[in-house]
């Protein structure tokens, strides 16, 4: 089973629509004690898949308290600004 992404609110993301993400599933990457998502891409156009709402596909923050075997094990995620343009909220370091 997998994570769903259950708002973005980064709205100069090219997968964003009104706070869901159209993406058919976010990659969460970064750095100990900041996880970012790779999936954001600022194009000023829309894309994505047009009523598919996002998973978190692939977790590569490993030390996060969520994360089992590269997987996000949290109830939803959250995506928003933070020390990037798009971090993940849900992120908590172990």
């Amino acid at each position: 089973m997998t994570t769903h992404v259950a708002d973005c609110s980064v709205t100069n993301c090219s997968f964003n629509d009104h706070t869901n993400c159209n993406a058919a599933a976010i990659t969460v990457g970064g750095a100990e004690n900041h996880a970012h998502c790779a999936t954001f891409i600022d194009t000023g156009m829309h894309g994505g898949l047009p009523k598919v709402l996002a998973d978190v596909g692939a977790c590569q923050r490993s030390e996060c308290v969520h994360n089992d075997h590269l997987m996000c094990k949290a109830a939803e995620v959250h995506v928003g600004p933070g020390a990037d343009n798009a971090d993940c909220l849900t992120y908590s370091h172990a």
